[in-house]
Formats: structure tokens, C-alpha cells, sequence
């Protein structure tokens, strides 16, 4: 198989890693780097030599690539996956699609149409404690029930970064995608009704930088999640990734908060230090039979390496063998959720999903 030229969109936080996945890659050939302001801004070694452009048409059009992989803002992905699809070729888009249900279900569309592959970055799922968690999570029986949050102290280059993607979506559905899409592949449930509540603490945020939701599936199953964003956030209990059910309890311990960085710090919302398992199991006197379970995680990717196994997915997406498809509706089942509570939190009132 020919190296697949892939044309790089967006060199910030998530851009910037792909890009040095791609480059590492040799299934992979950079064909070019896109981001606004890209001739004045300092580019990593590694990247110095690839073509740049400050205007995406522009570079599609003159690199005619095969694949795209686009890290930009939330709501330049519909539009900017469209074009790439419209010209051919096959796309990696980060989380969320887009930030409407019906234009992330356009961009589906349109790579079924078109015959190339869509791929959302939903770094969890190739995420080996992640994966783990989910598996031990669904041998608990039903119905289960599901907490989780991801709430972000903003301080610093953070600060920005957050304040300028509340132009685009909520932290609700930002990092609610991820792990709503954990609570599918734990239950396997269709998804009934969405709960929203939020709030807008930060006077700079355009819209709530707080908000929580739960959400019902048919089996019985219920979900909790909560995101918030700014200065204000708590450094406490930031990170709470916990699964009830019937025979136990399985529990994401997270590694310590990464320096200064705290609760912001990308790497420290994937790593974690160890999978505990809770056993219900109870005797005569009803006392626990079993002592708790620590399962510790040695040796897992950092956040770089599973940029690296994205890579990985996308090729094997496109040289066919690994089914994207299933990848695809999963994406627009969590962020029909996500947006279903923001939906909520604006009208005020409970959501039924279709």
C-alpha cells in the first residue's frame, strides 16, 4: 500500500500531536500543514520542512490529498470535513463532528456516499485501561449505574484555550462525547432521555462554562456526567470515573494532577494510576466475601503514544481493514446526547431522544 498523503488541519493542542503521529508514521506522508497565522508562528523541529499554508482551500487544492485530518475549532469541522469528502478524501475529524446532530449526521452522509472514511477522535477508545474499564464495567450486570465528570481548572495558556472554546460549545459536550460514549459501550442500551442542568459562572464565556446531565437507557441503566471550565472550577474531585451494578463497583483511580496544570492538564485526563474493583458478594452475616480488587496499569500510553494508535485506527480504517462505520454512528449516538442536554438546559425541561 502507497504511503496515504494526509493534509494536517490545525496545529494546536490535538493538532500538533497528530501531526507528529503522521510524521513518525511511514504508513503516513505529511503533505502539508494548515493553521491560521502558520508563517508567524514557531513550528516543531520534527515539522519544519512540511509545505504550510495559511488558507485550507488553498492547501487542498494544491496538495490534493488523500486523507485530511482536521484538529481545528468545533464549529469549522462539519464544513471543513465536507470539503475534504467533497474532493475525495477520507477524514479524521477531532471530537465532535460538528457541533449540530443534524450537520454531524450530513458529514456521516456524505463519506457513505462518497466511499471514504470518517473517523472521530474518540481517543478513549483506543485507550487500554479505558478499554479495560469498559470491559470490567460490563460484567457487572444490570442495570448499571454510571458517574463520571471532567471538570477543568482554567489557569494560564488553559485560560484561553477554554474561554475561546466556549465560543464554539459547552465543556458539556466538548468532553461529554468521550464519556457518554464510554456509558454506550458499558450498557449496549438505546439511549431514552436526557436531564441538563448548567450555569454561567465565567463573565468571558459566551455560554454556561458549568453543566451536568443524567441520562436514561432501556435497560434500566442511568448516567451521570459534569464538565465545567474557568478560574472558579475545584481542584477537588475533578476526576471521578465510577460504574455500579448489580455484583460490584469498577473504578478509574487517576494519577496524580499534572503540576501546575492541574485539572487542565490533557495528559492527566486519559492516565490513570490503577482499575479498582469492588466485589457486592456478601456472606452469612453479610459481611463482603471478597476484598477489593487493584489492578494497576503499568506501563499505558501517554498522550502522544495514543495519538499514535489513532493514527494507527485511521489507517487500518482506510486500507480496510478495520469497519468504520460503527465508529461513526457511536460518535453521533454521544454527541446526540451531549447536545440533547445542552437542548435541555436551554428549554428547561427533560429531552427524549429519538
Amino acid at each position: 500500500m502507497a504511503a496515504i498523503r494526509i493534509l494536517v488541519v490545525g496545529l494546536g493542542h490535538m493538532g500538533a500531536s497528530h501531526a507528529d503521529a503522521y510524521h513518525r508514521d511511514r504508513r503516513f506522508e505529511i503533505v502539508g500543514l494548515v493553521a491560521r497565522g502558520i508563517h508567524d508562528r514557531p513550528i516543531p523541529a520534527a515539522l519544519a520542512d512540511y509545505p504550510r499554508f495559511a488558507d485550507y482551500g488553498e492547501a487542498l487544492a494544491q496538495t490534493r490529498p488523500d486523507a485530511v485530518s482536521i484538529s481545528t475549532w468545533p464549529d469549522t469541522h462539519a464544513a471543513f470535513a465536507l470539503a475534504a469528502l467533497d474532493m475525495g478524501a477520507h477524514v479524521f475529524v477531532e471530537k465532535p463532528i460538528a457541533t449540530t446532530t443534524e450537520d454531524a449526521r450530513a458529514v456521516a452522509a456524505r463519506a457513505a456516499e462518497v466511499g471514504r472514511v470518517l473517523l472521530a477522535g474518540y481517543i478513549l477508545r483506543v485507550h487500554p485501561s479505558w478499554q479495560r474499564f469498559v470491559q470490567i464495567g460490563q460484567g457487572l450486570g444490570k442495570p448499571l449505574v454510571m458517574r463520571m465528570n471532567l471538570n477543568q481548572q482554567s489557569t494560564g495558556e488553559a485560560y484561553v484555550w477554554h474561554r475561546n472554546l466556549l465560543g464554539s460549545l459547552t465543556p458539556l459536550v466538548d468532553c461529554g462525547v468521550h464519556y457518554v460514549d464510554v456509558m454506550c459501550q458499558l450498557t449496549g442500551a438505546r439511549p431514552l432521555r436526557v436531564h441538563g442542568i448548567g450555569a454561567r459562572l465565567w463573565d468571558e464565556g459566551t455560554q454556561p462554562n458549568y453543566g451536568a446531565l443524567h441520562v436514561v437507557f432501556d435497560d434500566g441503566s442511568v448516567g451521570w456526567y459534569e464538565a465545567g471550565w474557568g478560574p472558579m472550577m475545584s481542584e477537588v474531585a475533578h476526576f471521578v470515573k465510577d460504574v455500579v451494578g448489580p455484583r460490584g463497583a469498577v473504578s478509574l483511580v487517576p494519577a496524580a494532577s499534572g503540576g501546575e496544570a492541574g485539572s487542565a492538564d490533557i495528559d492527566s485526563h486519559t492516565r490513570t494510576d490503577v482499575i479498582r474493583l469492588h466485589h457486592a458478594e456478601t456472606g452469612p452475616d453479610h459481611r463482603l466475601v471478597k476484598a477489593d480488587e487493584t489492578i494497576t496499569m503499568e506501563g499505558e500510553p501517554d498522550h502522544q503514544a495514543l495519538c499514535d494508535l489513532e493514527a494507527t485506527l485511521f489507517a487500518d480504517c482506510i486500507d480496510g481493514s478495520t469497519d468504520s462505520a460503527p465508529l461513526v454512528e457511536a460518535a453521533l449516538n454521544s454527541l446526540a446526547i451531549v447536545l440533547a442536554a445542552d437542548q435541555s438546559i436551554r428549554e428547561g425541561r427533560a429531552v427524549t431522544l429519538d
